[in-house]
């Protein structure tokens, strides 16, 4: 089980946070990252986001994808109500980024997200979201409302001695060049999406 290896405070655009590295080693250079609100109450259900590393999203601003969206108003929601962030490094639903680049080529002449990875020889979606409910253990939080579209991340919840209280919805109107994958989360891994 990972540990938390070190904390700090960590003000940002959306307001203040603590920010904490969770690995296995303390020279590990690509922890689990979690940030927690100032104003989270640990006495309450936590309003918790589990969201895995979207370079091209989170710090690109791909229109590719809802990542960057979805992790911005995630941060904004967790501020304003408290709660926590768990930035889990899985780049490309578990591929890392050169394979994901590699994805993206396979995506420009036609395949989907899925197809694109199953081409390169992985799963549709190879992340482990248990490393999730192992963090939210160590932090002593037993009960969470979970801001999330994916029915994986609930089954993992639910799977855990973790109790979810509620879903909150954290859906991003798409674009013209996002479209079809959230089309594919919706149709293949059953995301909550009304993409009408």
């Amino acid at each position: 089980m990972m540990k938390k290896q070190i904390e700090a405070k960590l003000p940002t655009e959306w307001g203040k946070f603590t920010i904490m590295a969770y690995a296995d080693d303390e020279n590990d250079w690509m922890p689990h990252l979690v940030m927690v609100s100032d104003n989270t109450d640990f006495s309450k259900d936590v309003n918790v986001r589990i969201h895995s590393e979207c370079i091209t999203g989170d710090l690109f601003h791909s229109k590719k994808c809802d990542c960057g969206k979805q992790l911005d108003a995630a941060m904004k929601y967790i501020h304003k109500y408290g709660g926590i962030l768990l930035y889990l490094r899985q780049e490309g639903r578990s591929i890392g980024i050169i394979n994901k680049l590699k994805a993206y080529n396979l995506q420009d002449e036609g395949m989907d997200t899925v197809e694109a990875n199953l081409k390169l020889g992985f799963p549709a979606d190879a992340r482990d979201f248990s490393i999730a409910t192992d963090i939210l253990t160590d932090l002593g939080i037993t009960s969470i409302n979970l801001l999330t579209n994916n029915p994986e991340k609930i089954k993992y919840i639910e799977k855990s001695n973790i109790t979810l209280k509620k879903r909150i919805p954290l859906e991003i109107y798409p674009n013209k060049e996002n479209k079809n994958y959230l089309k594919t989360k919706k149709d293949y891994f059953g995301h909550f999406l009304d993409l009408k």
